[in-house]
């Protein structure tokens, strides 16, 4: 009879045998492990939810941005004898990725304005390397998604694109004593990183309910005559006289400028997040040439009065493909953010601008 107990216990849904019969209490402990139905249930249930969560982001379903990004840009030179600016518009930065990109995002774009002095070079090299780093600095996996991984990433790139910089201008003969003030806006589905060394500014300009814009500040001047820009000065052995580095730089951060660097300018931008919203109309990057000529209120003032007219000049944008330059024929709205490009760029000359003046808009549309 214990055998005939025991079979059917392996084999139906009997309770376990009673804690009296001591060799009926051994057959229980030995088959008391094995799981009911709705035990077996319960672990399918467990280990579907654990494979979910081991799902990497790319097998999730992405969250889609809400917003359209889209870059436009003029340059004047001003009265200086050449351009030394530089600048760089990427609406679709996921492509620089090229079959390694990163996962969990649905869109990435970059933009930067490089204000170069003592020749173009290092605002060159800026343009053409510092988002290249980017790439090669960006966290992997689910690092992605943390804002301080970012920060760190746009860091570390800044400062490998001075060290590059700088190993190329050393090897020149003369030594290159070029640097560059540097704004740039990484944008990662519908959240921006404005990363910025110098005087070059970033402005976003967001729209109340009221009808009334208001302007959110996303970089900081680095200028000598601030009081940590100049401890740091002379903590390294650096002066600051009629607020300039040893009389000389204007700006206390740049990338370039080998002979100031042991003086204390640095290489480390400030980095701010700002997440868009439904108000946010578009961000201004602009070299100081520009502020220049204007009040911040005063730009504002005179590219909204430009977005709000019915008619534009201008009706085509010059983009960059594998042959050059071309005509693109842009739509109204974008006809109207070139034309306020293109306009305040020669109005900051007009209004006594005598420096190189790059102008970039970018438009903040809803998808």
């Amino acid at each position: 009879m214990l055998w005939q107990f025991k079979m059917d216990d392996l084999f139906g849904d009997l309770p376990p045998p009673s804690s009296g019969n001591n060799e009926s209490s051994s057959a229980g402990n030995l088959y008391d492990d094995l799981p009911s139905s709705e035990k077996i249930e319960d672990k399918k249930r467990k280990l579907e939810a654990t494979e979910e969560d081991a799902c990497t982001p790319a097998k999730r379903p992405l969250k889609q941005s809400k917003y359209r990004l889209r870059g436009f840009v003029a340059e004047r030179k001003g009265e200086r004898n050449d351009m030394q600016d530089a600048h760089v518009i990427n609406n679709d930065f996921l492509e620089e990725f090229g079959a390694d990109k990163p996962l969990g995002f649905s869109r990435m774009c970059y933009y930067g304005v490089f204000d170069g002095h003592a020749g173009p070079k290092a605002a060159q090299f800026a343009a053409e390397h510092l988002h290249k780093n980017i790439v090669l600095k960006f966290p992997k996996g689910e690092a992605a998604n943390k804002d301080k991984e970012i920060k760190r990433c746009v860091t570390d790139a800044y400062k490998k694109t001075d060290e590059e910089f700088l190993l190329e201008a050393s090897k020149a003969s003369p030594v290159w004593k070029d640097g560059s003030t540097a704004v740039t806006a990484l944008v990662m589905d519908d959240v921006l990183y404005v990363a910025n060394l110098g005087d070059s500014r970033a402005l976003l300009c967001r729209c109340g309910e009221n009808g009334e814009t208001s302007v959110v500040s996303l970089s900081k001047d680095h200028s000598p005559s601030q009081y940590e820009e100049r401890m740091r000065i002379q903590k390294a052995g650096g002066t600051v006289r009629e607020g300039r580095v040893l009389g000389v730089l204007e700006v206390s951060r740049s990338i370039g400028d080998g002979r100031f660097k042991r003086c204390g300018v640095s290489c480390i931008p400030d980095v701010m997040r700002c997440t868009l919203t439904d108000n946010d109309r578009y961000l201004l990057l602009a070299c100081d040439g520009l502020w220049k000529g204007f009040s911040v209120d005063s730009a504002l003032k005179f590219i909204n009065n430009i977005l709000e007219t019915e008619n534009s000049e201008e009706t085509s944008q010059k983009t960059e493909n594998n042959t050059g330059l071309e005509d693109v024929q842009l739509d109204p709205v974008s006809a109207r953010f070139q034309d306020a490009c293109n306009k305040i760029a020669s109005e900051a000359i007009r209004n006594g601008s005598s420096d190189n003046v790059t102008v970039m808009l970018v438009s903040i549309t809803k998808q």
